[in-house]
């Protein structure tokens, strides 16, 4: 079994920083409404401009700096793994995350 995990994260290792990236934005896509439901409700008092505004800078800003610090700090997380278990480790967080999205009916 460890020759088989050591080969897999041979393999993917040159990828682990696109892969925590890819692994992040898929987090967003399959979590994102519950985030944007929680803004509007916070939101739905104020006046349609302001609410416009804050939903345009939520979405380019929050969503932006969730991508752009989120990913580096997945990759370190993951780098907590074992070497030979690492590849496997997101591969199995895609599956996790394949999984969350039939749950949510993404799929």
């Amino acid at each position: 079994m460890s020759a088989y995990t050591i080969h897999i994260s041979h393999i993917l290792a040159e990828y682990f920083d696109e892969m925590s990236l890819m692994l992040l934005a898929t987090l967003l896509v399959v979590y994102g409404d519950i985030i944007n439901k929680h803004i509007k409700r916070t939101l739905s008092p104020y006046h349609f401009v302001i609410r416009c505004a804050l939903f345009v800078v939520l979405c380019a800003f929050g969503y932006g700096a969730l991508t752009v610090y989120g990913a580096p700090f997945l990759h370190h997380l993951f780098n907590y793994v074992a070497y030979e278990y690492r590849g496997l480790a997101f591969v199995v967080a895609f599956f996790a995350l394949g999984l969350a999205a039939e749950r949510r009916r993404y799929i």
